[in-house]
């Protein structure tokens, strides 16, 4: 499958108009390739964290996807006259993603997380997913001085996807200056995924995900999380200040 087709431009973020089942395809096409592809799965903080910090918006822009995660991202895709086709969540991508790993026989590395999270989702998607290649799990940290000998585990069991849930943008920045080294031929940020995949973290019900009220449910049981969502409010002022009449352009 071809390369992703160019990005719209949120804020001046990147953001990929990408389906599960092509991310999936542009995957196996990087694997089959090899080479290093980072993927991030961009939401509203992203955005803002981009527009203030050079060196995450850059590692944005040289990923070689960024998928379309915040809700708040599809509807101001929406409101941009520019409406993506789906919503691609990190958690949701990681669960289908061990589905086609154990059918096309992927070595799959989980990084990040408290200590023993990484090993519990690796153990839970290996019992859905009979025939999955774990082939390396770590907590580890995003600190420099750790890159070298994390990177170094990555390469020497050979993994061919590595999923890194330090959250954004220290797994993302950790990605850009670590995937080469570390020999896997896809890289993805995944936040959160690993916590909520394990009960760690309770995730919001369906219906409250589909009404894209998941950042309320999450900062109801999550209040400390009150000065990261500040964020939320002063992105839609920016998206209805930079495109309000501008609609399809």
């Amino acid at each position: 499958m071809s390369s992703p087709p160019p990005a719209l431009r949120i804020l001046g973020i990147p953001v990929h108009d990408a389906t599960y089942e092509e991310t999936l395809a542009w995957i196996a096409t990087w694997v089959a390739q090899g080479g290093s592809h980072q993927i991030a799965t961009v939401n509203p903080e992203f955005v803002m964290t981009a527009r203030r910090d050079p060196v995450f918006r850059t590692a944005l822009e040289q990923a070689a996807l960024c998928l379309p995660d915040g809700v708040g991202i599809t509807l101001t895709a929406r409101y941009m006259g520019h409406p993506l086709r789906e919503r691609v969540t990190g958690v949701d991508l990681v669960e289908r993603l061990a589905a086609r790993a154990a059918r096309e026989g992927w070595r799959l590395f989980f990084l990040g997380a408290a200590p023993g999270v990484a090993e519990q989702t690796a153990a839970l998607l290996a019992a859905q997913n009979p025939g999955l290649v774990v082939c390396g799990t770590w907590a580890g940290s995003p600190a420099p001085e750790e890159e070298e000998h994390i990177a170094g585990r990555v390469r020497a069991a050979q993994a061919d996807i590595l999923l890194v849930a330090y959250g954004a943008p220290a797994q993302d920045l950790w990605l850009a200056r670590n995937l080469g080294r570390s020999g896997a031929a896809v890289g993805i940020g995944v936040g959160g995924a690993f916590d909520y995949l394990t009960g760690v973290v309770r995730r919001a019900p369906l219906l409250v995900r589909r009404l894209g009220l998941e950042w309320l449910y999450r900062l109801g049981r999550q209040p400390w999380r009150w000065r990261r969502q500040l964020a939320l409010p002063l992105f839609a002022l920016l998206v209805l200040f930079r495109y309000t009449g501008r609609q399809g352009e």
